[in-house]
């Protein structure tokens, strides 16, 4: 690849979560200090569905925004799930 984002990326599946997990990563310190870690999942979700709605939005219809928030929830998990797999690979989760 050897140009940097443009419209007609970031308007595939892949575009999107690579620019969700870019911005969040660049800016959750900021949440995560104010609000806790709840607020990460709110922030990224709320940054996929603007990208989403400016990028990729399929139509103005009832079932075009419903369409529109379940690929910003897909996008959402792809993104934080894509950063914990390249933070820390080996982690294994525990029941408290």
């Amino acid at each position: 690849m050897n140009e940097f984002m443009t419209p007609e990326s970031l308007a595939t599946f892949s575009g999107l979560v690579i620019a969700t997990a870019l911005l969040v990563q660049f800016t959750k310190s900021i949440f995560k200090k104010q609000f806790g870690d709840a607020a990460v999942r709110i922030y990224a979700f709320t940054v996929a569905f603007i990208l989403t709605i400016l990028f990729a939005r399929s139509g103005s219809g009832i079932k075009d925004i419903v369409l529109t928030i379940i690929n910003s929830v897909l996008v959402t998990m792809a993104a934080m799930g894509g950063y914990e797999i390249v933070s820390d690979p080996m982690a294994q989760k525990t029941k408290k």
